[in-house]
């Protein structure tokens, strides 16, 4: 990946205002984080929210289960190399595997505006069942309901999943170590894809999501005996967004560089993110120990939606809680969440 800078995780969250609700709907920011830690972390203190994890982790009569739940309101709903079904399925699978867990089953709720052509939602229902079977998961329930002409943009679809554990490793953001490598699985492009679509915008080359289930780089590591200790999907807010999450958790993270195809940079370029912010549902920040790093890499590399892997630097103790950049040039600043939006309506 070129050029891309260096890191260090914190970002301490100021009071939310009662706009926040308008404005954070992109996901990924600030506004969001400051929605998320003003209400709900406040309003459902439990334990296993408290990991501020991708999903639950659970026991139940002795098996460990992973937990979790996601919406989508991608506009527009088709998109190059991908579409709101595929992303709902791809979504949820990968939620789970970032929990350590094998994805077995998945709930499906649709919110149908009135109007919807039949032949798009039978178009959508056929993108997840490929995209179930595809990731060796079944959807097993669901629930439809229809809102008036006007209140829905076509189609909002909820899932659920569950996943099982079948490791006794705690693969969490508390789990981030000093001295631990990072790795990302390749470039990200679903931003820009989704973008390009909406906005007729042309570029070059052609720009394709990267949407695509994770849970097979997962196993990778995990069957290879890498001790993994955190694992993030680089959704809403991009890589960015991961590494400040994870923030408090661990020490500095210098980051190395990241590859992007030119069409790629030119359209992020063009929106004004960073490339440390773009969106996607197909690339994932792995931190595992050092000793791994190089083991880790050649198993991420050695599957098709890893060929583009990079081990991007490591963790230090030096300045918990703080996300810095170092260019190629030495200049270090922070890389903080996005405080605006990015790019609505993406997952």
């Amino acid at each position: 990946m070129p050029n891309c800078p260096e890191f260090a995780l914190h970002c301490p969250l100021p009071v939310v205002d009662h706009e926040v609700v308008q404005m954070a709907h992109g996901g990924g920011g600030r506004l969001m984080q400051q929605l998320l830690e003003r209400i709900f972390f406040r309003a459902f203190d439990d334990p296993a929210l408290g990991e501020r994890h991708d999903g639950a982790r659970l026991e139940v009569g002795g098996v460990r289960l992973a937990f979790t739940t996601d919406s989508y309101v991608v506009r527009p709903l088709f998109f190059p190399g991908g579409d709101i079904g595929s992303l709902a399925v791809n979504g949820t699978v990968n939620d789970l595997a970032m929990c350590g867990a094998r994805p077995r089953w998945l709930s499906a709720g649709f919110i149908i505006e009135e109007g919807l052509p039949i032949e798009t939602l039978e178009r959508v229902a056929a993108s997840m069942r490929v995209a179930a079977a595809a990731a060796g998961v079944a959807l097993v329930t669901g629930d439809t309901k229809v809102v008036d002409k006007g209140k829905g943009d076509g189609l909002f679809i909820n899932t659920a999943g569950i996943g099982v554990i079948e490791h006794e490793r705690v693969i969490t953001p508390r789990s981030v170590r000093p001295g631990d490598a990072v790795l990302v699985s390749g470039e990200p492009t679903g931003n820009i894809a989704i973008m390009s679509v909406r906005e007729g915008l042309e570029f070059e080359g052609a720009i394709t999501s990267d949407c695509a289930p994770l849970h097979g780089l997962v196993q990778a590591l995990l069957g290879g005996g890498v001790a993994v200790h955190c694992l993030r999907d680089l959704t809403r807010g991009g890589l960015a967004a991961a590494l400040n999450e994870i923030a408090g958790r661990a020490g500095e993270l210098h980051h190395g560089k990241a590859v992007l195809a030119e069409e790629t940079v030119l359209g992020v370029r063009f929106s004004g993110w960073t490339r440390c912010m773009c969106a996607n549902e197909g690339r994932l920040v792995a931190f595992v120990a050092a000793e791994d790093a190089a083991r880790a890499l050649a198993l991420v590399r050695g599957r098709p939606e890893g060929a583009g892997a990079a081990l991007i630097g490591g963790v230090g103790g030096e300045a918990p809680g703080l996300v810095t950049l170092e260019s190629v040039i030495g200049v270090k600043r922070v890389l903080d969440l996005l405080s605006g939006e990015q790019l609505p309506r993406i997952c």
